[in-house]
């Protein structure tokens, strides 16, 4: 794409509430009187896909690098493009065309990415028609900006032909992917990323599309990503309204989850929606990575395997549980001493196994996270206890579960039925 026609504007003594206007200045200036519509006849706001993609506005994805951001980009268009929830999000307008121009990766990767999310999620041809497409920065350059001694440019070519490619393509969606590469300014310049971030939203308005940048976040030393995290000037956070963060399941959030294996922790990504000015916030929805064959070796050579992007759903702990299991739980607490720690045979997580039938061999992390969440709830305490000259934590029943609101049944109604007998005694 050829960038010939450039709109030129110096920020050095621009107020980053000035950046809009200094580049689009009416000839004549007036104040519009307001014209007092009637409230039902408005027209919607048109969401694309749940609450995250929206015609005529910028939605920013934040994200630290290796966490799946561009394979979730490339899910997302198919999604759209195909008119299948392939991540739990409404289509409300059912099969959309959608844009991908990732400026990282050359064609043939991409097109082994997206060959990849096909074949995981059953996507043919047939299902997409002609509504997807693809295009590498590698080879079509999209710089929407530069900035030099001179001064600030904006590429208004680039912008009227993105536009006019959209509409002539009736594209919904646009992906931008990474946005720190679709521009030649200094990031932190708040007055040029405005400028920018504003320059999109026109965009997105002018060609009735949603427009989606995905960004890098700066460093974090290891704490969660939020929507205040992004590379560079808080500009083009300020200009989006829809900003989708990225994070990594967290050690914490796996021992509550009762998950152990550490590469099923680090292959779940969960996605929160950071600022949202045009929808209530949703609920955090899980994202797991995972490779795809593409069956393309031959020979000696292996087939390719690419990271492909599926929606994940949270365990229930308590399946099966109810509120009589609780109260066993506690029955069976009053009639022995059961143990904080699991490396005593009178560990309380074997009281748990025997009033639920969970295994406490094979499930031994499930048990731990519903230990966790009943000593949250009060279901139990510890109180420490002199033992052979030392202070041993035991567990006691907490806040008592009123019995007459729990149905009756026939096992470990009484003292010394069940498991206090089943582990030993504690030898030390």
């Amino acid at each position: 794409m050829a960038s010939t026609a450039f709109t030129p504007a110096n920020f050095s003594t621009v107020h980053l509430d000035e950046a809009e206007t200094s580049i689009n200045v009416p000839s004549v200036l007036r104040a519009t009187p307001y014209r007092w519509p009637d409230a039902p006849s408005l027209p919607t706001r048109k969401w694309l896909l749940g609450h995250w993609l929206q015609r005529g506005e910028v939605t920013v994805i934040i994200a630290p690098g290796g966490s799946g951001k561009s394979t979730i980009a490339h899910t997302l268009a198919l999604s759209l493009t195909s008119g299948r929830e392939l991540l739990g999000k409404a289509l409300p307008y059912g099969a959309q065309a959608a844009w991908v121009f990732n400026l990282e990766d050359g064609t043939d990767e991409l097109e082994r990415q997206m060959a990849a999310a096909c074949i995981f999620h059953g996507i043919r041809p047939e299902n997409c028609g002609d509504r997807l497409y693809l295009d590498s920065g590698l080879v079509q350059s999209l710089c929407t900006a530069t900035e030099d001694r001179d001064g600030f440019e904006l590429n208004e070519e680039l912008f009227n032909q993105l536009t006019n490619t959209i509409r002539e393509k009736n594209i919904a969606s646009l992906f931008v992917d990474p946005f720190i590469s679709s521009h030649a300014v200094q990031e932190n310049s708040n007055g040029a990323i405005d400028a920018i971030a504003k320059r999109w939203k026109r965009l997105a308005q002018e060609a009735n599309c949603a427009v989606v940048l995905i960004h890098h976040t700066k460093k974090l030393g290891g704490r969660e990503v939020t929507a205040e995290d992004g590379r560079g000037a808080i500009a083009l956070r300020d200009a989006a309204r829809i900003v989708l963060t990225l994070n990594p399941m967290s050690k914490d959030e796996a021992a509550d989850l009762g998950i152990t294996d550490l590469k099923h922790r680090q292959s779940l990504v969960r996605i929160d929606t950071g600022k949202a000015n045009r929808a209530p916030a949703g609920s955090s929805l899980w994202i797991k990575l995972e490779g795809q064959s593409l069956e393309n070796g031959s020979g000696l050579e292996p087939p390719d395997f690419v990271g492909v992007a599926s929606l994940w759903e949270k365990p229930d702990l308590f399946q099966g549980l109810t509120s009589h299991d609780v109260y066993m739980f506690q029955q069976g607490l009053a009639c022995g001493d059961w143990r904080k720690s699991d490396q005593t045979p009178k560990w309380v997580g074997h009281l748990v196994a025997e009033v639920t039938g969970i295994s406490a061999k094979t499930d031994k992390a499930r048990i731990k996270a519903i230990l966790k969440t009943w000593s949250n709830n009060g279901v139990w305490v510890v109180e420490h206890r002199r033992k052979n000259g030392r202070d041993v934590p035991f567990v006691i029943v907490g806040r008592p579960v009123d019995p007459s609101e729990i149905a009756p049944s026939p096992h470990l109604q009484t003292c010394g039925a069940g498991g206090a007998e089943s582990v030993g005694d504690d030898p030390r």
